[in-house]
C-alpha cells in the first residue's frame, strides 16, 4: 500500500540520512519515478524533505524531524530484530514486509537506544545460509504472486484454487480449504483440507494460486503445532521405511533431496552426518543410498544393509574376469 511505502521512505531518510532516488527505489522495490512522486506527496503533506543536487546529492529530511510511532522498549525491539534475522520470511514471501517492519521497530526506540539496539542485533545470527562445514542450505522459492494469493486466502479464511505439481504426476488444479502455513528446514507447506480430507502441500510445488471469494470450511481456532505433529506421525507410518545413514558432507544435500523426511541429525567426529531419515519404501531407500556409492553407509535396518550388499556382490561378480565376448 502507498501509505506504508511513504512511512518506509521517511524512516529510511531518518535512519540513513541523505539517499539518492535510485537507492530509495532499490530499498522500496519500486521505480525511481514512483520515488519522485512519493517525495512530492510527502512535501505536499508537510514532511520537511528536501533535495540536494550535485554528485553527492540526494533527498534528506530537515534535522530534528521525527515521526510518531508506537514506542517499544529496548528488550522488545531487540527480540523483534533477532527474530527478523531468520529466513522464514523468504519461504512465505514476507521479505519486503519484514524489512519495512524492522525500520519501524528501530525508529520507535528512543534515539539514545537506537544505536545500541542496532549493534546488539548484529551480534545475533539465526539460521545462516551455511553451516560450519560450508554446506549451503536450500530454501524453497515460490513466486511472489503465488505466495500472496496463498497467504491472503489463509488469513482471510477463503477457499483457495491451486495448480499443484505432485511428485511424479502432471500438474492439476484443485480447490482446497486452507488452514495454515508451516515452514520446516526452510521448506514451506500449506496445511489444508480437500473435500473434508486432510491435505499437506509443498509450497514450492504450487505453480499458481487463486484466492476464491467463498468462505473456507475450517474451524475458527486452530492449533497448527498439534495438526503438524499429527500429520507428520501419519505420514511417517504409511508404509515408509526409516533408516540410520552416515553420509559425507559433500553428498549430504543430495541425500536430503531424495528422502521423504528427516527425523534426527547429528555430526560425527570425522565430519560425516548421521541422519535418521524416512524413505518411501525399501526399494526407494536402496536406490537413494546406492546413488551415493562409498560416500554413504546404512547403519540400520539390517534388511537395507543386506540388500545393498547383495547388489554390490552382483556387480562385483559381473565385472570379475574378462567379458565372454572378448575371450
Amino acid at each position: 500500500m502507498r501509505a506504508d511505502r511513504l512511512v518506509s521512505l521517511v524512516l529510511l531518510l531518518r535512519q540513513r540520512g541523505r539517499l539518492t532516488a535510485d537507492t530509495l527505489a532499490r530499498e522500496l522495490e519500486v521505480s525511481t519515478r514512483t520515488v519522485l512522486r512519493d517525495i512530492e506527496a510527502l512535501s505536499s503533506a508537510g514532511v520537511p524533505v528536501y533535495a540536494e543536487r550535485g554528485r553527492h546529492g540526494g533527498f534528506a529530511l530537515l534535522p530534528g524531524f521525527r515521526t510518531e510511532l508506537t514506542g517499544l522498549n529496548h528488550e522488545e525491539a531487540l527480540a523483534l530484530l533477532a527474530a527478523g534475522s531468520g529466513r522464514g520470511e523468504q519461504v512465505f514471501g514476507l521479505g519486503a514486509a519484514l524489512a519495512s517492519a524492522m525500520r519501524k521497530v528501530v525508529d520507535a526506540l528512543p534515539e539514545s537506544h537506537q544505536a545500541a539496539a542496532g549493534d546488539a542485533a548484529q551480534r545475533f545470527l539465526v539460521d545462516p545460509e551455511t553451516d560450519l562445514l560450508s554446506r549451503r542450505t536450500v530454501t524453497d522459492e515460490v513466486p511472489d504472486t503465488t505466495m500472496l494469493a496463498v497467504r491472503r486466502a489463509v488469513l482471510a479464511g477463503h477457499k483457495l484454487r491451486i495448480h499443484y505439481a505432485a511428485t511424479g504426476r502432471a500438474p492439476q488444479w484443485r480447490t482446497v480449504d486452507p488452514i495454515g502455513l508451516v515452514t520446516v528446514r526452510d521448506r514451506g507447506y500449506l496445511l489444508a483440507t480437500r473435500s473434508g480430507e486432510d491435505r499437506t502441500y509443498r509450497l514450492s510445488r504450487v505453480l499458481a494460486a487463486e484466492e476464491l471469494p467463498d468462505p473456507a470450511e475450517r474451524p475458527d481456532r486452530v492449533d497448527l503445532d498439534r495438526i503438524w505433529r499429527e500429520r507428520s506421525a501419519r505420514f511417517l507410518s504409511d508404509d515408509h521405511i526409516t533408516a540410520l545413514v552416515r553420509v559425507s558432507p559433500m553428498r549430504r544435500e543430495e541425500l536430503l533431496g531424495t528422502v521423504r523426511a528427516v527425523r534426527a541429525e547429528g555430526l560425527e567426529d570425522d565430519g560425516w552426518s548421521r541422519l535418521e531419515v524416512t524413505f518411501q519404501d525399501a526399494r526407494h531407500a536402496e536406490w537413494a543410498v546406492w546413488q551415493l556409492g562409498t560416500d554413504a553407509e546404512v547403519l540400520s535396518p539390517q534388511s537395507l544393509r543386506t540388500a545393498l550388499r547383495d547388489r554390490a556382490a552382483t556387480i562385483v561378480a559381473r565385472y570379475e574376469g574378462s567379458p565372454d565376448r572378448l575371450r
